[in-house]
């Protein structure tokens, strides 16, 4: 057996061995732990963190959304879905200006007669201002109690069918005819000064004319209407307009059309319509009343 001082000394000498292991063990772990905090110092000064931006997809609304029809649009499907009457130009003659009113609309639209398409014009004009020109005050209000929204006024004329040769003689033969000025001040016979001052005075991008009446020797006739129509197109101050003639298969629409619209300025023709572009002719001085 071991004596019990032996055992004491040994005891010590253990203690002790661990102590100094204790030691070394928490000044190594000291040591390791310094060297990473230098070492994570040193890499963040020399290259910083980056942060990637999330870009949130837009969400989609929960409820689809719409948008109302334009009243005069609305107005326009009731009207010809609850009604026999037919527009006056079959589908042919009216795609030719609708091309037109689609590219040039909202604009400035001058109808010469109030009739069953009228509701038609105004819905293809949305947003523009058009105008309506009719001789049969009657007709006028029988429209409006229908159609209330339609913007029309009354005119007279003083000429009659009859009288178209000798009125194209002379619009062929006078020099007044051929200048170009605000209609209320021309000279020429055939140039219309009773209409509203507001067709005078706007600036019109398309003129349709369809009327007055005249199928029979006692009706006005549209030999003022074509003539006075082409000179507030030139009388424009700048840009084009579009002037349509309809029933073009008659003697005076045909004939007034070709000479005072003139055949250089002749578009397109489809069935009883023809289309004319006529330029502004004052922004031009000394522009032929037609081209040659």
């Amino acid at each position: 057996m071991r004596s019990k001082t032996q055992f004491t000394g040994t005891l010590k000498v253990s203690l002790l061995c661990l102590g100094f292991l204790v030691l070394f063990v928490l000044i190594f772990r000291s040591t390791i732990s310094s060297f990473n905090s230098s070492s994570s110092s040193s890499r963040g000064e020399q290259q910083q963190p980056t942060t990637t931006a999330v870009v949130e997809c837009p969400s989609l609304p929960l409820t689809p959304t719409c948008s109302k029809a334009p009243p005069s649009l609305a107005n326009a499907v009731i009207h010809y879905a609850t009604t026999n009457i037919t527009p006056q130009q079959t589908l042919q003659e009216i795609s030719v200006s609708a091309r037109v009113l689609q590219k040039k609309s909202p604009c400035n639209f001058l109808v010469f007669g109030l009739g069953h398409d009228s509701l038609m014009w105004t819905s293809l004009n949305y947003g523009g201002r058009t105008v309506f020109l009719e001789e049969d005050k009657a007709w006028i209000e029988q429209v409006q109690q229908k159609i209330p929204g339609l913007e029309s006024y009354h005119v007279a004329y003083d000429t009659k069918v009859h009288q178209a040769d000798d009125l194209m003689k002379n619009g062929m033969e006078e020099d007044e005819c051929k200048k170009v000025s605000d209609p209320r001040l021309s000279k020429c016979s055939l140039a219309h000064k009773g209409f509203p001052r507001e067709v005078y005075e706007i600036e019109w991008d398309v003129i349709m004319v369809d009327a007055p009446t005249g199928y029979f020797e006692g009706a006005p006739g549209r030999m003022s209407a074509i003539y006075t129509a082409g000179l507030i197109a030139r009388n424009k101050e700048q840009g084009d307009t579009d002037v349509f003639v309809h029933d073009v298969d008659r003697k005076v629409e045909d004939t007034f059309s070709k000479a005072f619209l003139c055949q250089g300025y002749l578009r397109e023709q489809q069935g009883r319509i023809r289309h004319f572009t006529i330029p502004s002719h004052r922004t031009r001085l000394g522009r032929p009343f037609c081209p040659s």
